[in-house]
Formats: structure tokens, sequence, C-alpha cells
């Protein structure tokens, strides 16, 4: 299979006044197409500081970065905003919809920041239908529980057909059930529409239940 994610030698260093915090220490990481990968690791581990490097949001420090064969470090901000609106979908643990507005025009909102003109709607459907939010639309966040603001996102950062699913702790302000409902939901997702997802979570029982590898972190370096 293609790598579709490539890192090598990656670092990423912060200055907090005279201390250097070294958040990514050498990573390297190859991602297949098609892959659901978890990376697990404590808080302060560089799983956030990876992720985040990986969408294009934040530049390392040094090493290199492909995704689905760009350099990233040969891209200006621009060409980095248009590979994330076409290559890439994130999934963060707030779920960041917006209050007023309805389910369905938080995740139109999304097509159209992306000036996406080749929406399958049938297939998108049918994405909806998995997530279980067809009846739910109308609804404001407000209106719904924290599961179903939870899909709505997942449903959001899936309506550009995005190669990448890049999810942050997705299930981490979820309580058990509609944790381990989401994550059954990506693990589903990811098997039905091939897209590649890299999830990184705290908690080794979500990543055994949906990823086909898990790779620990700790201290800014990947362990085997």
């Amino acid at each position: 299979m293609t790598p579709i994610i490539e890192v090598a030698g990656l670092r990423k260093s912060f200055r907090l006044g005279r201390v250097v915090v070294e958040a990514l220490r050498s990573v390297d990481l190859m991602v297949e197409a098609g892959e659901f990968l978890a990376l697990v690791g404590p808080s302060g581990s560089g799983k956030s500081t990876l992720l985040h490097i990986l969408g294009g949001l934040t530049p390392p420090t040094s090493g290199r970065v492909r995704i689905d064969g760009q350099d990233l470090a040969a891209l200006n901000d621009a060409g980095r905003t248009r590979m994330r609106k076409r290559t890439i979908g994130f999934v963060f643990q707030k779920f960041n919809l917006l209050p007023t507005l309805s389910a369905a025009d938080n995740i139109a909102v999304a097509r159209h920041v992306a000036g996406n003109r080749e929406f399958d709607r049938p297939a998108f459907d049918q994405i909806l239908r998995l997530l279980g939010i067809v009846d739910r639309l109308i609804h404001k966040p407000y209106a719904l529980s924290g599961g179903e603001q939870q899909r709505v996102a997942i449903a959001r950062a899936l309506a550009n057909n995005p190669k990448i699913l890049l999810a942050d702790e997705p299930t981490g302000n979820l309580d058990t059930e509609n944790s381990q409902t989401v994550l059954l939901m990506l693990k589903d997702l990811n098997r039905r529409l091939g897209q590649t997802t890299l999830m990184i979570t705290h908690n080794p029982e979500a990543a055994a239940l949906c990823a086909h590898r898990v790779v620990r972190m700790r201290d800014g370096r990947l362990e085997a």
C-alpha cells in the first residue's frame, strides 16, 4: 500500500520564557492509505502537537512531513489552507458547532468554506444515516445530546469527502456509552469509505476498540 502520511525526523520546540520545551523529538511515522491508526499517550506527550502539524495548522521546527504526496514545507499559507480544505477533515474533543445554526447548516458551512461544487448528495445522505442523525438535522446544538453533537461534527468533517480524517480525543467530552457509539461509528466509516483515520487518545481501550494499529507516544517520542 502507498503511505498517505509520511513523517521523518520531525521536531517541534516551544520557548516559554527562558525555557525551551521539546514537544516532539525526532518523530518518524508512516500511515498507509485507508489505515485507522490510533496514537495513544498521556497529556503532554506531544500527540496534539503532532496532529496539528499533520493538519498544517502548526509548522514544525525541523523535519519533513508529506501529506498525500505533498511536502508541507513547500507550501505557503494559502497552499496549506487549500490542502486542509481538500484533503483533511478534523474532529476535535470540543464539538465547535455554531450555536445559532441548525445541524444541517453547521454541516453546510464546511462545504461552503471549501467551495465544494462536486458534492455527492446520495453518498453523503448515506453517511448521515450511518451516523444516525437524519432526523436531528433541523435542530440547533442546544437541542442535541453530546453524542449527537459529536456525530454532527463528524458529518461536518466528512462533508467534503477528505482523504484523511484527523480526530483529536473525539470522545473526551462523552460518557462511556456515547464514547463507544462514536468510536464504533468512526470504525465503520473508515471501513466503508476507505478514508485514512488518525485518532489521538489517552485511552488505550478506545484505541483498541476501533484502530487497525496502535502507536504509543511519550515525552515527544513514538514508542515501538
